[in-house]
């Protein structure tokens, strides 16, 4: 027996056959938007704060300085050449005077300082013995008052005579040290980036750039600059991933275990104050229970990095929520036993060899 129609009144409904393409179409649909549904409940999604950086060294020492010349006067001689390795205390370059004669008459006027000297402390020790004997002859009643005051006062200009000779020998001896320095040598180990000054008719002033030297094989770390909003959620400690300039790489923000080619990290320290930029600096550090990071010369100084600080793990659709809302990243405190905590990195090639 045929069942009755639910409307008897609608005829044309009654008689109406749904295509089974729509009906498949129908069945798809709501097999998609459940998998949807529990995809986004169940399927975990691990929040990043993305940012962007370089590489640099870690010791203010390692980074690329500035030799400068140490005293004014005429670069007489070069003796190295861009890209050049040096060791330290290798010449650098010759500075000399303007004057040529400048030394031969430092040194005559040092000469005659100390001559000088010698002959007011000859007379200062006479000054002193004229000073005693009148002291006693004042004494025994044999010589006037004056006569011994005027022995002090003598003994007085000769005292201060001295003085000024022997600051006039401090003042030659520092002129003779700094033409001692005209030969610039290197600080330190390193490769001569470039030559900032000219050729040997250039004229130079005490603190001008004469070249610039960077440091070989030193201690890098990587700065990222982070947005403000995400830096209160970040401290020393939190995992990183870094992906560098010309390293092919394969990142998924929201599962590090499908990176290909990316490199761990450690945030090492934030910065107080935002930069000029607006954004703040975390300083990454090589992760110790991880593979090193690609050494020179795949990955130099000054090297481009983007980077991901790993933060805390969701689900999906709460993270999609959060975009959509532009809330900040889930929040937690170091060592909180309510946080969730993150699941153990795979080793995806990553992990040291044993």
């Amino acid at each position: 027996m045929a069942a009755k129609p639910l409307f008897p009144q609608f005829t044309a409904l009654h008689r109406l056959r749904v295509p089974h393409i729509t009906r498949a179409v129908g069945i798809m649909l709501t097999i998609g938007i459940v998998v949807s549904v529990l995809f986004m409940i169940y399927v975990p999604w691990l929040q990043t704060s993305q940012g962007t950086g370089k590489v640099i060294a870690l010791d203010p020492r390692d980074r690329v300085t500035t030799i400068t010349a140490l005293v004014p006067g005429r670069i007489d001689q070069w003796y190295v050449t861009d890209g050049q390795l040096v060791k330290k205390g290798d010449p650098i370059a010759k500075v000399i005077d303007n004057d040529p004669q400048l030394l031969p008459r430092l040194q005559a006027q040092r000469e005659q300082t100390l001559a000088e000297i010698a002959s007011v402390e000859q007379a200062l020790a006479t000054a002193e013995l004229d000073v005693k004997r009148t002291s006693t002859l004042y004494r025994e009643g044999l010589a006037a008052r004056r006569d011994y005051e005027l022995a002090l006062i003598k003994v007085a200009d000769y005292k201060a005579k001295l003085a000024s000779e022997r600051a006039s020998l401090s003042t030659v001896e520092i002129n003779l040290n700094r033409q001692d320095v005209q030969l610039v040598r290197a600080p330190r180990a390193g490769r001569i980036l470039n030559v900032t000054a000219g050729d040997q008719s250039t004229l130079v002033k005490a603190g001008d750039p004469l070249a610039t030297i960077a440091p070989e094989n030193s201690e890098r770390v990587v700065e990222l600059y982070i947005d403000g909003r995400d830096v209160p959620l970040i401290y020393p400690g939190r995992r990183a991933r870094l992906e560098f300039e010309g390293w092919p790489a394969i990142q998924a923000s929201g599962w590090p275990s499908v990176a290909l080619g990316v490199f761990d990290g450690r945030v090492r320290s934030i910065d107080p104050q935002a930069s000029a930029n607006g954004l703040f600096r975390v300083i990454i550090e090589q992760a110790p229970d991880r593979k090193p990071w690609p050494k020179e010369p795949f990955v130099r100084l000054g090297a481009k990095v983007s980077g991901w600080v790993l933060m805390n793990q969701v689900s999906v659709g709460y993270e999609i929520w959060r975009q959509l809302n532009d809330f900040p990243l889930q929040w937690d405190r170091p060592g909180d036993p309510k946080a969730k905590a993150l699941p153990p990195e795979p080793d995806n090639g990553t992990a040291p060899a044993k």
